[in-house]
């Protein structure tokens, strides 16, 4: 009886020195990994694996969740609840966001990598000296074309889309601004209009497309291009760029009435709770090498003027993506046109894909 009186408090003795043990490790590795940063990005917008490598190499994690618009994200923001440290809001979203205080300034001496930025991409109008954000990606909206279905065809104006040849094989982008703004742009307006006579125009120039148009879709465009459900498409220059870099059949075009040019953004929402963290993953994604693997893998332009360097020369060299001077020329950075003239491209989209039905 004694004995086994003895061996039981061994064994508790030991259970007790392991526990201990135990305990100390896990604090020990708590107080390693405790650190968090929260990011708030599009769908499918970063290599999951760079937020590995930042981790691997900072020992922070990254809480990482995903929006699928610029209005859900910033509802989000203003509402609470999560403490997001980085966004990425596109351009007329850090306009709204910034006149609404829901932003940190910047201190671009915590981001020493801004060095890698094109000037050409930097000091835009939505937010002057780039006091609150860095941009991400940018890009243009373009038509999207089968070559082979259609090899004598020129989509060089937005007038080629209403050729009754094309009837039911179009796809459309499912946003507001990007259709009303195509059919703004082909009238000879501003795609920041807010005349009323001008979008009620812009509205029923639409339906005149309204034969043409297969649907207004979101990620199945691509698949749907692909599988020739339609051969022709008004879409994001990133939707663009890997089916036409993988498929000779396809090509892609920024019409000669000009067009739209977005950025989407690095920001620090201004209820942040980790701004040091914050600041290590944006320079850290501004990184040369960091920045092209990105590149390569969302398959945006990147403003990163160092990774572009590094980038495959059929890439960096494509106008197409990385528009010349002269066609910069011709396009719009999205301005915040306020509620009221934003519900009103809204309802007018809305009639028109009412009108489709």
């Amino acid at each position: 009886m004694k004995r086994f009186l003895q061996l039981i408090l061994v064994s508790i003795l030991i259970g007790l020195i392991c526990l201990f043990i135990s305990h100390k490790y896990t604090a020990k590795e708590h107080t390693k990994s405790g650190e968090k940063i929260y990011v708030y990005n599009w769908g499918e917008y970063i290599d999951p694996s760079l937020i590995k490598k930042f981790q691997k190499e900072t020992g922070i994690e990254v809480v990482y969740e995903t929006f699928d618009s610029n209005e859900a994200m910033e509802a989000k923001i203003r509402n609470g609840g999560t403490h997001y440290d980085v966004a990425f809001p596109s351009d007329y979203t850090v306009e709204k966001m910034k006149s609404e205080h829901l932003l940190l300034p910047l201190n671009h001496k915590k981001i020493p990598n801004i060095k890698n930025l094109d000037s050409d991409y930097m000091n835009m109008p939505y937010d002057r000296g780039n006091k609150y954000s860095m941009p991400y990606f940018f890009g243009t909206v373009g038509i999207l074309y089968n070559k082979k279905a259609y090899p004598n065809a020129s989509f060089d104006s937005w007038q080629s889309l209403y050729n009754k040849q094309y009837k039911n094989d179009i796809l459309l982008v499912d946003g507001a601004r990007e259709i009303i703004g195509l059919s703004l742009n082909k009238l000879g307006y501003s795609l920041n209009d807010t005349n009323n006579t001008h979008l009620r125009e812009a509205e029923s120039n639409l339906t005149k497309l309204g034969p043409n148009v297969k649907g207004v879709v979101g990620d199945e465009v691509t698949m749907m291009l692909e599988q020739h459900e339609a051969n022709i498409a008004v879409v994001w220059s990133g939707v663009a760029a890997p089916i036409v870099q993988e498929n000779d059949d396809f090509d892609y075009v920024v019409p000669k009435e000009g067009s739209n040019l977005w950025f989407d953004n690095m920001v620090i929402p201004k209820t942040a709770q980790n701004k040091a963290g914050a600041y290590k993953f944006m320079n850290f994604l501004l990184d040369e090498r960091n920045n092209k693997q990105n590149t390569e893998w969302v398959g945006y332009a990147t403003p990163n003027k160092a990774a572009r360097a590094s980038l495959p020369a059929e890439i960096k060299h494509d106008n197409r993506f990385y528009p010349s001077q002269q066609t910069q020329s011709k396009l719009e950075v999205y301005k915040d046109l306020g509620k009221e003239a934003l519900s009103e491209y809204n309802e007018r989209f809305l009639n028109f894909k009412m009108s489709l039905k």
